[in-house]
């Protein structure tokens, strides 16, 4: 399944200047949701014509470099005469074009132009600066180059579907215009009033290195993450006061007392949403000493997956600004030094600690879901329907949110333990960071759908006690979804409704005391 959760578009009018290594997650929010124009900070252009006149100064010295006039991987010992070193460069393009699967959708591939753009301008790729102008030329025409999901071990960087990109820059593979319409190389290159590049030494191979593919899926899934977080903290605290729960356990003494960060700031968020409930203070005496820990447990369970997201948001805003070619030009010294900045294992990491944030922001929600329908913790009629028996109401709404919820603890596996080599052997050791970011798009929608599946069963459990009012933001929040699904009075087909409220928990149109808990919507990252 591609990434395709979060396709929201931002005004076509808006313009974002790309500074290299300064680009923060609000931008690349921004990025992702396309209807922005994007360019370079000139600054930049300097280094990038440093860095490839380092790079020519090799050739005109006859020197051996890797990368500049050798083979690669284990073919890295054979030097390529300098007549063929055009020909070298448009084969690795050519020849790494082996991806397969869906195509990336569009959230996904405007972050790969974005970001590989970033990282050859840093100045350490020796590539012409055209090039990374034709990259965004692509981005701002809205030419998406069409790049199958599938191929990539996240190694010696996300070679096969960074060369379907490449292969577009080359008049080779194909492109997606904004009217659907797919197109080919050639006739995209033409759009944005360019001529095919021919390319040079190093250019093709500075084109395929990086992590920008596992980092562009990572970043939707990161987005996407912090949507079904912030809703889940809303649909929690409606189907708080659907049970009339205690907000005892989120007094701001318990969670100093611990000094979590996350847990302490979860617990203010939720105060904050109940803040001038009339129902809260309705059965302050009533004699329930505890709720079930699916509720009482909200800060400890939901801070936990904060702090997680917040690390890997910190992780994933550096890789998006790096330099994860190989080799790197430094033009202070003249050098070009191979590494391994093209193995991402740190995005590998933080997919799979968004994978298990995810996955448990869907867990303890279905059990919500869960606590709702059963009238003897809850107190409301069996399924959320008044006339039962006659009507099944929530019961099987119930059954879809466990079964998303335990689909998502398979894929919650962690994906970087595993290693498969490639190449001979030259690649060792691989991060498998494509399909640990590939698979979060997937789990994503499933913990919205779960979280929707609350929301509109606490919505229902509030109008089934119809008296009092609770706090101004979330009366404001059940108004919205009673815009979007109606009261349960009797059976009803409710697949459009699950649909309705799986996008209202993706659509993070949320009070800012949830909004400013997101690492995208903080300043600092």
């Amino acid at each position: 399944m591609t990434s395709d959760f979060s396709a929201s578009t931002a005004p076509a009018d808006a313009g974002l200047v790309l500074t290299p290594g300064a680009v923060d997650l609000a931008m690349l929010r921004r990025v992702q949701a396309g209807g922005v124009r994007l360019s370079l900070d000139a600054s930049v252009r300097q280094g990038m014509a440093r860095s490839q006149a380092v790079v020519q100064g090799i050739l005109d010295n006859d020197e051996v470099v890797y990368g500049i006039n050798t083979g690669f991987g284990k073919l890295a010992s054979t030097r390529i005469a300098s007549g063929d070193l055009a020909a070298l460069q448009r084969n690795l393009v050519l020849s790494h074009s082996v991806g397969t699967g869906e195509p990336l959708a569009a959230p996904v591939v405007r972050l790969v132009l974005a970001t590989k753009a970033i990282s050859l301008a840093r100045g350490h790729s020796g590539i012409r600066p055209e090039i990374v102008d034709a990259l965004l030329a692509l981005f701002n025409a809205g030419l998406m180059p069409v790049i199958p999901a599938k191929g990539s071990v996240g190694a010696s960087g996300d070679l096969a579907p960074l060369a379907h990109m490449a292969c577009v820059l080359i008049g080779e593979g194909q492109a997606t215009a904004p009217d659907g319409e797919v197109v080919s190389g050639a006739e995209a290159m033409r759009r944005i009033g360019l001529d095919p590049f021919v390319l040079g030494p190093k250019e093709g191979l500075a084109l395929l290195n990086g992590t920008q593919v596992s980092t562009a899926l990572a970043l939707v899934g990161l987005f996407g993450a912090e949507d079904v977080f912030a809703s889940a903290l809303m649909s929690g605290a409606l189907s708080l006061e659907a049970i009339q729960g205690s907000i005892k356990p989120f007094d701001a003494r318990i969670h100093a007392a611990r000094g979590q960060p996350g847990q302490m700031a979860v617990a203010a968020a939720v105060r904050e949403l109940l803040e001038g409930s009339e129902i809260v203070p309705s059965h302050a005496d009533c004699g329930r000493v505890q709720d079930p820990y699916s509720v009482r447990c909200i800060p400890q369970v939901m801070g936990a997956c904060l702090d997680n997201l917040a690390h890997a948001a910190r992780v994933l805003r550096i890789e998006a600004n790096a330099a994860s070619d190989n080799p790197l030009v430094f033009t202070d010294t003249g050098e070009v030094i191979s590494g391994g900045n093209f193995h991402a294992e740190p995005v590998a990491f933080a997919a799979d600690i968004i994978a298990l944030a995810v996955s448990e922001i869907g867990a303890i929600a279905e059990r919500r879901i869960a606590l709702l329908l059963d009238t003897g913790l809850s107190g409301l009629p069996p399924f959320l329907v008044r006339d039962g028996g006659l009507n099944s109401g929530f019961m099987i709404a119930q059954v879809t949110a466990a079964a998303l919820a335990s689909e998502n603890k398979s894929l919650a596996h962690p994906a970087s333990v595993d290693s498969l080599p490639t190449s001979a052997n030259q690649e060792d050791h691989v991060s498998m960071a494509t399909f640990a970011a590939r698979r979060l798009g997937e789990m994503v929608n499933n913990t919205a759908v779960v979280i929707g599946i609350e929301a509109m069963a606490a919505a229902q459990g509030i109008e089934l006690k119809r008296g009092l009012k609770s706090s101004p933001l979330v009366e404001a929040e059940f108004a919205a979804i009673r815009q979007k699904v109606a009261f349960l009075e009797r059976d009803r087909f409710l697949a459009t409704d699950l649909e309705a409220m799986r996008q209202w928990a993706l659509s993070a149109d949320l009070p800012d005391a949830l909004l400013r808990l997101l690492p995208s919507h903080s300043p600092s990252l």
